[in-house]
């Protein structure tokens, strides 16, 4: 324990770069999914069989390991940042695009006909009435989502994308036990604080909502 905490103590300085490499990447390529999964979530409930092609395809994505993804970005995009964001978001994407459809088809029928009965146009319906009823399950997928990717972020220092994986390569590369375990460590407390971070959001937003979380 003390050979640990001398090694933490004397690299501050890498310590802070890789957290921050790793946050910048993982946050990134979590928007990047949000991005594109929301709105393509959001088009698709209205058409089954295309819905049902974008499902078989993302379940496809969740059967590739997440090294395989980042490695196969290699011959198209090289290295770096900008293949692992790439292929971080490609793994995030499902749980945030399958949460979505589900949680829009789940609205019940009946309030969404109570809304059309009222004059609201499909849009309105839409934005006021099952997007907010879908959120604690859309919440859910985006939840799941950001943990895979801030684990998954650690295997980029394979294709050159930085991050805490370089304290792990590293360690294991000149068997430095404390280097090592503090990587570990810290990509565990990373993944456990975005787990509470988002699990706080969506029990605010389920509140505001006045819905179930």
């Amino acid at each position: 324990m003390s050979g640990l905490l001398h090694w933490v103590a004397t690299h501050g300085e890498i310590i802070g770069r890789t957290v921050r490499e790793h946050l910048v990447l993982s946050g990134v390529a979590l928007a990047v999914a949000l991005a594109l999964a929301l709105p393509m979530g959001v088009a698709l409930v209205r058409h089954p069989r295309a819905a049902a092609i974008a499902v078989g395809g993302v379940n496809t994505l969740r059967t590739i390991p997440s090294l395989a993804l980042l490695v196969i970005m290699l011959p198209v995009l090289g290295t770096g940042f900008l293949p692992s964001v790439v292929a971080l978001t490609l793994y995030g994407l499902p749980a945030i695009l399958l949460n979505t459809l589900v949680g829009l088809r789940e609205v019940d029928a009946d309030v969404i006909d109570a809304a059309r009965g009222q004059g609201l146009s499909e849009r309105q319906i839409t934005t006021d009435i099952t997007i907010p009823l879908a959120l604690p399950v859309i919440l859910a997928g985006i939840r799941t989502s950001a943990v895979q990717i801030v684990s998954a972020a650690t295997l980029a220092v394979f294709i050159g994308g930085g991050g805490l994986g370089e304290l792990i390569s590293s360690g294991l590369g000149l068997l430095d036990i404390a280097q090592l375990v503090t990587g570990a460590l810290l990509v565990a407390l990373l993944a456990v604080a975005t787990e509470l971070v988002f699990g706080a959001i969506q029990f605010g937003l389920a509140r505001r909502y006045g819905i179930a979380s």
